[in-house]
């Protein structure tokens, strides 16, 4: 604490009040330039395409159960990782069904000697038989003998058969080749028919997108066209990113009846997934291309801007912010935006440092790169 009143004054003296710092200039200020990140805007060719939410589905999904009763020794793989068709999943316990194998191997051996023995028997009463030294019903009792044995041996070949397929299910392997999900067991516990699904198996490659299709736009699909090729209509999606997927799909399925409660008609098309971008159960928007492509002028999404007035970007001329009214139209790929009015191709769009721009600016353009589809 100060206690002389008077160095505290002379203080307050040689020392400036505090104030708010002097403004900096004005974002219109003609001597004030700022560095923008432009794209040009391109004239490309859109297909005609309808637009849809689909959903990415699994060609293939199994679940795995345990088919014996078991303790469970060993949980054979990592969750989330890819596998092949018939890598080991689970392991049960095999010694009781071994035994099993073993016993029924063992009754097997026991029927097949008595068949042997059963054969000779009918041999020797044909024999005696024959030289009037034995009896027809002799004959015929052995006969039955050799044909009970017989049965007996098939029996047993079933229960041998049966024991081995058991014991084979003690090593639980995958039926197809995929991307499996987390374990519901763990080492330790006793499985079986009644344990409910162990885990799940999806394939990977390709995958089937799945969107239903109204009436209304069938119609629209089919304009113009006498009938259209399913098989050459392509299929493009975008993530809810806004990103676009770099494969190109194709509609193999159109389902044969209409949903009544919703008038629209359920399409699937497969879509190559090489690099596993796509996961089943995945929301997508999915655009549905016909007809043939026109020319459009094309801008990044991200240069869009919306008032009360509509939709308008900023475009760089003789070194100044100019603000362009447009109109947006369908059939945008992903990150980037068609335009239907505003722009003729070629203006330099500004897509970074928009929240400073102002009409009038003087601004430097400085060009970037368009951002890239994912695959």
């Amino acid at each position: 604490m100060l206690r002389c009143p008077s160095l505290l004054l002379a203080l307050l003296v040689l020392v400036p009040a505090a104030g708010p710092p002097e403004p900096a200039r004005a974002q219109g200020d003609p001597g004030a330039v700022l560095t923008v990140g432009t794209v040009q805007a391109q004239r490309r060719a859109i297909d005609k395409a309808l637009d849809f939410v689909g959903r990415v589905e699994a060609v293939s999904r199994v679940e795995v159960r345990a088919r014996v009763t078991g303790y469970l020794e060993a949980v054979l793989f990592k969750e989330g990782d890819p596998i092949k068709e018939g890598a080991p999943l689970y392991q049960i316990e095999p010694d009781l069904f071994q035994a099993a194998v073993m016993q029924a191997e063992g009754a097997l051996e026991r029927s097949r000697a008595a068949q042997t023995l059963a054969a000779i028997q009918l041999q020797r009463a044909q024999e005696l038989l024959d030289r009037n030294a034995g009896t027809v019903v002799a004959r015929d009792q052995a006969r039955a003998a050799l044909d009970q044995s017989k049965g007996a041996v098939m029996g047993d070949e079933a229960n041998l058969r049966t024991a081995q397929i058991n014991l084979g299910y003690t090593r639980i392997a995958a039926p197809i080749a995929g991307r499996i999900g987390r374990t519901s067991v763990t080492k330790g516990n006793v499985v079986g028919p009644d344990s409910g699904v162990l885990t799940s198996i999806v394939s990977q490659d390709p995958m089937y997108v799945t969107f239903p299709v109204s009436q209304r736009e069938f119609l629209r699909a089919q304009e113009g066209q006498e009938q259209i090729d399913r098989s050459k209509v392509a299929v493009r999606i975008r993530f809810p990113d806004g990103s676009a997927y770099g494969q190109v799909g194709r509609v193999n399925f159109v389902n044969v009846s209409v949903d009544r409660t919703t008038d629209t008609v359920l399409v699937r098309a497969v879509m190559p997934n090489p690099s596993g971008g796509l996961r089943d159960g995945q929301l997508v928007q999915v655009a549905l291309q016909t007809g043939t492509p026109q020319e459009k002028v094309v801008v990044p999404q991200s240069a869009l801007i919306a008032d009360q007035g509509g939709v308008y970007v900023f475009v760089v001329e003789d070194g100044r912010a100019v603000v362009r009214r447009v109109k947006p139209g369908p059939g945008a790929d992903g990150q980037d935006a068609v335009i239907e009015e505003g722009l003729s191709g070629g203006e330099l769009v500004i897509v970074e440092g928009l929240q400073r721009v102002r009409p009038g600016l003087a601004v430097r353009a400085n060009p970037i790169a368009p951002p890239t589809s994912r695959t």
